[in-house]
């Protein structure tokens, strides 16, 4: 009985943890919803957007927007797969259709006053009529270091490989 009773007075004793480290006041996570890598597979002839929700981690309200960053990218695919083409099987487009253009290969997400937020990055499938089989593509978060800020990944939810039947 002593025991069981000095388990539960050290198990609730009070303990005086920081708030955090200076150096991870202005660090800040996003991430696919759910928090996975998972593929999803659509049709060739879709004709709403396609949808891909992302989590931005804050805890803080700042002075400045964080900006998450994402890219198209193809040099992971294997071998024997036939990538999607940007302008001939689909577009990375805003909310209401309209195309969007990388900056340097990378497209953004702006999150006002670096708040806690949900957001979405949309596919506008093109119904490419001369592509035959599956083709893939893979929309990868990736890191945004800057002087002010940092937006970082999570290995087990930066990546969203689209499958285009």
């Amino acid at each position: 009985m002593a025991l069981v009773l000095m388990v539960l007075f050290v198990g609730c004793e009070s303990r005086d943890y920081p708030a955090g480290l200076p150096e991870y006041e202005h660090h800040y996570y996003i991430v696919y919803v759910p928090n996975n890598n998972s593929a999803v597979t659509v049709s060739r002839t879709r004709t709403t957007l396609l949808e891909l929700p992302v989590q931005f981690y804050s805890e803080f309200e700042r002075n400045y927007n964080a900006v998450a960053m994402y890219e198209v990218s193809t040099g992971d695919l294997a071998e024997t797969t036939v990538p999607a083409v940007r302008g001939e099987d689909f577009e990375i487009v805003d909310e209401t259709g309209q195309v969007l253009e990388p900056v340097d290969g990378k497209y953004q997400l702006i999150f006002p006053s670096a708040k806690k937020a949900q957001a979405t990055i949309y596919i506008k499938l093109l119904n490419n009529a001369a592509a035959t089989g599956r083709r893939l593509i893979n929309i990868n978060l990736v890191d945004n270091i800057q002087e002010q800020f940092r937006v970082d990944i999570f290995s087990t939810a930066f990546r969203r490989t689209i499958q285009i039947d």
